[in-house]
């Protein structure tokens, strides 16, 4: 599935798009296109249960605060900023 059309379905369900693609930051935050939530992960592919471990802090932490906003999960630490609407 292409870019675009992925996050047209995630619009048409109201679902947060997790990702590890940076592709995705640069449509919803300078091309401008409308995604309810947008978690964006950091992390090294072979580091999985690091992954999975800072993924479920995360939306322990924030739940559906998660929505509306853009948010960069890293080994480290967690960025996150709203989007536009």
């Amino acid at each position: 599935m292409i870019d675009s059309a992925v996050l047209e379905q995630a619009q048409a369900e109201a679902r947060l798009l997790l990702t590890e693609d940076k592709d995705f930051g640069e449509l919803v935050i300078r091309r401008d296109r409308s995604v309810p939530g947008l978690v964006l992960l950091r992390i090294d592919p072979q580091m999985r249960v690091l992954k999975q471990k800072r993924l479920v802090e995360v939306i322990d932490r924030f739940g559906d605060v998660l929505f509306g906003r853009y948010t960069i999960v890293e080994p480290g630490r967690i960025r996150s900023r709203p989007l536009r609407s």
